[in-house]
């Protein structure tokens, strides 16, 4: 079944899942204990094509103190390597990508070992700062490493996720697994500082339609693996906080009250200094609008790297 046709108009989508959540707001932040994240990325269709969907009561960011906690156990993580957070020269890494075809019992949602290439070009294009003459080379590079299928409809429908994820889950902290499946959202990605407790669930889901070539409306040239990337190396939404001083620990990505939907030139959401980075791969762009990281993004996912991967 296509996508367009079984996902409504009005779908919800979750964005970054809280480690607290809002009912432990009170609780004293030391307490706070990490447990399994994932960022989920909105279903969409021909209508309303958006890739976080409108907002509603089950969008739940990772709040600020939660992002303090985090900090605090990167920079302890970084000391004890002889690494100051954000100081060291970005080095980037070469990460091994190892992508399972999880289709349905009867062979349907495969992808091709061509589109499979292709996606692994897209990251490589895109963290290398190619797109644009104002996007910045993270140094992290990309390269297949495995490609294995699946027959099994529960697991093309994500259903059982945890399950099939700890069955076929390849490498070690530094492997990027990636899971094609067909289910409501674009993307899922797990954070770094979640892999010593949940490593085997580690990686990303990505809409197997989003894919270079495939069909979903806007969202097929390969970005959303790069959206889901860039979590799973430690890089929040731009407009995760909203309008605030902190936003995505990232200082070069300027405030944003809210998610993009399609590609506004001249998007201004918020009072504080600089339009909002609707080109900015960590946003909810369409994906051909998708065309830089910043300075500040590559330095927090180098550290994040160091860290935990």
């Amino acid at each position: 079944m296509a996508l367009s046709s079984r996902l409504p108009a009005t779908l919800l989508a979750l964005a970054v899942t809280g480690l607290a959540a809002p009912a432990a707001a009170q609780v004293p932040l030391d307490t706070l204990t990490p447990s399994a994240v994932e960022c989920v990325e909105g279903g969409h269709d021909d209508t309303d094509a958006a890739r976080g969907g409108p907002h509603g009561t089950d969008h739940r960011e990772v709040s600020l103190r939660e992002q303090r906690r985090i900090e605090r156990q990167m920079d302890r993580r970084l000391a004890r390597r002889g690494d100051r957070p954000g100081t060291a020269a970005r080095a980037g890494a070469t990460i091994p990508v190892y992508v399972h075809v999880m289709r349905d019992s009867a062979g349907g949602g495969d992808v091709s070992d061509s589109a499979i290439s292709q996606q692994v070009d897209v990251l490589n294009r895109s963290f290398a700062g190619q797109k644009s003459a104002t996007a910045t080379d993270t140094g992290f590079r990309f390269t297949l490493a495995g490609i294995d299928r699946f027959n099994n409809t529960s697991w093309h429908q994500d259903k059982q996720s945890s399950s099939y994820r700890r069955q076929t889950r390849q490498g070690g902290a530094d492997a990027l697994n990636i899971w094609l499946v067909d289910f409501a959202y674009l993307g899922v990605a797990t954070f770094p500082w979640d892999y010593a407790r949940n490593g085997a669930i580690d990686g990303i889901r990505v809409n197997y339609t989003t894919l270079p070539g495939g069909s979903a409306t806007n969202y097929a040239a390969g970005e959303t693996a790069t959206h889901e990337a860039g979590h799973w190396l430690g890089l929040y939404h731009t407009f995760q906080g909203g309008c605030t001083s902190s936003n995505d620990l990232v200082a070069d990505t300027p405030a944003q009250s809210s998610s993009t939907t399609g590609c506004p030139a001249g998007r201004d959401s918020c009072t504080l200094p600089g339009l909002d980075p609707i080109h900015n791969f960590m946003d909810y762009s369409y994906d051909d609008c998708y065309l830089e990281f910043t300075p500040g993004q590559a330095q927090r996912a180098d550290d994040a790297f160091a860290a935990y991967r």
